[in-house]
């Protein structure tokens, strides 16, 4: 695996703000509110990490997984009707870009969401797809879980759903259009929305164990529900 792609990269908002060079549509948990192992990275560190993600994520490498998933019908049985809808297009991929991304979103308020940044053609995110099947599984009653397929094509992208099925769809994002309009700057990156549908929380790199995507959701997701 690529170190600096599967590095832990939490950014300060104000940081992305800044290398992003414009104001932000969503707001971002404020720094000293981060976990404290979190330390703010300057706008020209931030840069290069953006270089080494896009250079070193470019590795098709198989993931970890075994192969198996949970049962997902059984999981999610249940689930609030807004959540069942989603889960219903499971392991799709759903075009419309922005727009139908935040319309989703907004159909979801009441729920915390966490969106998953991947591409299959990106090394640590194809590892880390395990994690995730287990998590959505295990909170996905509580918490929406979402794709966001970007930068890829979809037969590469259908393919690997099909290796490794997800209960929840992924939007299509082929231009980084909406890649872009969460401050991201790698694959994989996992965003956290409140309830209120504001982001709270960027996690930029991959998530390597499960305890600590664990953690995140039960403190941006759960603990804000």
């Amino acid at each position: 695996m690529n170190e600096g792609c599967g590095a832990r990269l939490d950014v300060s908002p104000e940081e992305l703000k800044r290398s992003a060079n414009r104001e932000p549509n969503v707001r971002i948990v404020p720094a000293e509110r981060m976990p404290a192992r979190t330390r703010p990275l300057t706008a020209l560190w931030a840069l290069l990490l953006a270089a080494l993600l896009a250079g070193g994520c470019g590795t098709a490498e198989s993931g970890s997984s075994d192969g198996t998933h949970p049962d997902y019908a059984k999981s999610l049985a249940g689930a609030p009707a807004p959540l069942a809808a989603l889960y219903a297009q499971g392991n799709e991929l759903l075009p419309g870009g922005l727009e139908a991304y935040e319309k989703r979103l907004a159909q979801l308020r009441g729920h915390p969401v966490v969106v998953n940044v991947w591409a299959s053609w990106c090394g640590p995110c194809r590892e880390e797809f395990p994690v995730l099947q287990r998590l959505s599984a295990r909170y996905g009653k509580k918490v929406a879980f979402l794709g966001l397929n970007s930068e890829d094509s979809d037969d590469a992208a259908a393919t690997f759903l099909r290796e490794e099925p997800v209960p929840y769809p992924s939007y299509t994002d082929p231009d980084k259009e909406i890649f872009d309009s969460l401050g991201a700057i790698g694959f994989p990156d996992t965003a956290f929305y409140d309830a209120k549908g504001e982001l709270v929380f960027l996690k930029q790199g991959q998530y390597t164990d499960e305890s600590e995507l664990e953690a995140d959701v039960r403190r941006y997701a759960v603990g804000g529900a």
